[in-house]
């Protein structure tokens, strides 16, 4: 990989960091948990529709990875790993067949598998099959924080091509 690539995803790990922790911050006005508005995936959106999949993958690993020390929550760490394999790989296969003008549409379906990624490490870890009440609310939160990530990284998309232009 060439130095400038990796500058490029250097600086998108950084700014998906600082997104998740000024995320942090917010208190979560649900009871339920596992629902967030998950702003850093604008970058994840962003990046599945610029950059190389193996490049994306390294990018949201390493960002889980240091969300997870920068957080102090390691268990977190199994669910968001989980939610993100089933998230970048239906994402990377969407990409053949929604365009970058419907980014928002592909991270609705990003967000819905990486809830049902979610629910299912915390079934296989938890053994409690009563989690799966909490799967409907995952899935309309994921469907409403997925709309608005992706409208946010198509904003972004946008205007990042009018600057390079």
């Amino acid at each position: 990989m060439k130095p400038r690539r990796i500058a490029e995803l250097a600086v998108l790990c950084a700014v998906s960091l600082i997104i998740f922790i000024v995320e942090l911050q917010i208190p979560n006005p649900f009871p339920i948990p596992g629902i967030k508005l998950g702003l850093a995936n604008i970058i994840t959106v962003y990046a599945v529709y610029h950059y190389k999949p193996y490049e994306v993958v390294l990018l949201v690993a390493v960002r889980i990875l240091l969300a997870s020390v920068f957080s102090g929550n390691f268990a977190a760490l199994v669910y968001s790993f989980s939610g993100s394999v089933f998230c970048l790989l239906g994402m990377l296969l969407l990409k053949r067949i929604i365009d970058e003008k419907h980014l928002w549409l592909s991270s609705v379906f990003g967000a819905v598998l990486h809830n049902t990624g979610q629910m299912a490490a915390a079934l296989v870890m938890l053994q409690t099959p009563s989690l799966i009440v909490y799967y409907p609310f995952l899935i309309v939160s994921g469907c409403l924080a997925g709309a608005f990530t992706g409208l946010a990284a198509q904003i972004v998309s946008a205007r990042l091509k009018k600057i390079i232009k």
